[in-house]
């Protein structure tokens, strides 16, 4: 006698893991861009200090030294990335999937796994790219990682960045590191607003950082920042959902987001940047 045995659905989504941005504690938004596509900002220069010819014997006509004439350039920020995604959902899809498909939802799925990683991945790179300080890249244990990222911080106090706001940036891997080194001790009293914003320590006054790598460039070691040196606007988050459009029986969901990163030529130097030595294939010779 054969039995059929039951099978039973469950109205539940395996939905992946996805981390919330970080990238907001590395940047800051303080240009408009609405009514423009392109912002232009000046760099002026300053003049050198002189000692002052009191008898006025000197070369110069003026006792306080030659006169010199500032210059004043620009350094323009044109958004290039005009990003969008585009899908159907049938309505007998989403009927018979007890209501799985809902567009919504399914938009939501869309932000969180497409579009943040995205913008996230392109920030790093840009800042990364466009570091003021970038050290050849070294291989990284729990005896040096403290001294590296001291060096970091000599790097910004000596460029004059201010020493609050500052942020360090790391891996897993590399936090795996500062966990086993001896010389790094993390402050982990912290509010639980930082913590809403990914903070899981505070290191030498920088709040910690944690990023998965797969959104970081390869070989990504850390990255201490100041969040004025980077501005990442988004101009334009613009997402609709269309039900039942010509052609369709069902939901349209229709996305588009403008946005771009830009590093202040002025204030680059308050990152730095420091990348890990590749590993070397199981077929290169000593």
């Amino acid at each position: 006698m054969s039995i059929e045995l039951v099978t039973k659905f469950q109205p539940y989504v395996d939905e992946l893991f996805k981390n919330e941005s970080k990238r907001n504690s590395l940047t800051n938004q303080d240009f408009d861009w609405t009514g423009a596509h392109t912002i232009k900002i000046y760099k002026v220069s300053t003049s050198q200090m002189n000692d002052y010819d009191r008898s006025g014997t000197g070369e110069n006509w003026s006792r306080y030294g030659a006169i010199e004439a500032l210059s004043a350039t620009t350094q323009e920020m044109k958004l290039t990335r005009d990003r969008s995604f585009t899908f159907a959902i049938d309505k007998l899809d989403d009927d018979e999937t007890a209501r799985q498909l809902q567009a919504a939802t399914a938009l939501a799925r869309q932000l969180r796994e497409v579009v943040v990683p995205e913008i996230d991945s392109y920030t790093y790179a840009a800042m990364t790219a466009n570091a003021g300080h970038k050290p050849a890249a070294v291989a990284l244990d729990p005896d040096n990682i403290y001294g590296e990222i001291l060096k970091g911080s000599d790097a910004l106090d000596n460029a004059e960045v201010p020493e609050t706001n500052r942020v360090l940036l790391v891996t897993p891997a590399t936090y795996a590191l500062m966990q086993k080194s001896p010389d790094i001790t993390l402050d982990s009293d912290i509010g639980q607003e930082q913590r809403l914003r990914g903070v899981i320590g505070i290191l030498d006054g920088a709040t910690v950082v944690k990023v998965p790598a797969i959104r970081l460039p390869k070989n990504f070691g850390f990255m201490l920042a100041h969040p004025s040196a980077t501005v990442c606007p988004l101009k334009l988050e613009d997402y609709s959902i269309h039900e039942n459009p010509p052609g369709i029986s069902g939901s349209l969901v229709e996305g588009r987001v403008c946005y771009d990163t830009f590093v202040l030529d002025n204030k680059k130097t308050a990152i730095y940047y420091q990348a890990v030595a590749a590993a070397a294939s199981s077929g290169d010779k000593p």
